[in-house]
């Protein structure tokens, strides 16, 4: 088989989808009439849509259920018709039925089946689809979000001069891109429920979790641990915060700056037993989801507001 260059692939997202029960877990499969075969939920990524807005989606369209993100899965790759088809993956806990658009029979899927995992082993009609279920089950299925963002765009620095210099800087709104990349921002971090927010004091941090928290009913708390005044160094406090989220076991965001982001990447990942990947900076609007369970790591995935 010859692979074509990835910006060629056909583009998919989707998930595993499952809820609790008292003896584990179910998994939801959906039947395709056209193809007369059962598999996850999934669809094609529409033009300029983010694959984690795709996976939600994708998911609500197929069952009527509303999901929260967990860790991500492997992909998979095989040939279609149409050219060589990626699907990304993640687990995802039920939230329960939509009541906007809870699931109907449809030419596209026509059935929605809930079966603990040996089960849907059984049902599932692809060995690619089986190697993910092997995956799904290899490591915690639920898992607490601390979710680390750099704050949007923002507008022009200061000038270094006068008394008041610094309190400017704080003062420095989101600028006209800024304001849309915070709009996007709030649909792609509800795609991992409903967090608990923290942000630095400085008004261009603060103005890009605002939308999400509005989302997702919650208010934005500040912390001076979090904020770097201007030609000062990050605080400690700030390891100490991200650390303390980082074990807490309760979904979480942070939003904060270039200068402090380092920081407090390096205490949760160290919080956790870990030691944080070698990479590049955060960018303005990208941010580090790290997925823990029982104080460990179990997964970290990184997005800007493209991918």
């Amino acid at each position: 088989m010859s692979y074509e260059p990835e910006h060629d692939r056909i583009r998919s997202a989707g998930a595993v989808v499952w809820r609790p029960r008292e003896t584990g877990h179910e998994i939801a499969l959906v039947h395709r009439p056209r193809y007369d075969d059962w598999s996850y939920p999934k669809g094609k990524r529409e033009p300029g849509e983010h694959l984690l807005m795709t996976a939600v989606r994708e998911v609500a369209e197929e069952t009527g259920q509303r999901v929260v993100l967990g860790r991500p899965l492997s992909r998979t790759v095989y040939q279609v018709p149409a050219g060589l088809k990626e699907v990304s993956y993640w687990v995802a806990r039920s939230q329960g039925a939509s009541e906007v658009a809870p699931f109907v029979p449809n030419d596209e899927v026509d059935e929605v089946a809930w079966l603990p995992a040996e089960k849907a082993r059984e049902r599932l009609s692809y060995g690619r689809d089986a190697a993910v279920l092997d995956e799904f089950g290899s490591a915690p299925v639920g898992t607490a979000p601390l979710i680390l963002l750099r704050h949007a765009e923002a507008g022009r620095k200061p000038e270094r001069t006068g008394p008041d210099w610094a309190a400017e800087d704080l003062a420095r709104p989101l600028d006209a891109r800024g304001v849309a990349e915070a709009g996007m921002l709030a649909n792609l971090l509800a795609s991992y429920g409903r967090c608990r927010v923290f942000s630095s004091a400085a008004e261009r941090c603060v103005a890009s979790v605002t939308p999400y928290a509005v989302a997702v009913g919650v208010p934005v708390e500040t912390d001076p641990a979090l904020t770097v005044p201007p030609a000062q160094a990050p605080t400690a406090a700030g390891a100490t915060r991200a650390a303390g989220l980082a074990l807490s076991g309760e979904p979480a965001l942070i939003c904060a700056h270039r200068e402090n982001l380092p920081g407090l990447i390096h205490a949760a990942f160290g919080a956790l037993g870990a030691s944080p990947p070698d990479a590049v900076p955060l960018r303005k609007g990208e941010f580090l989801v790290l997925q823990s369970a029982s104080g460990k790591l179990v997964s970290v995935e990184r997005h800007d507001l493209q991918s």
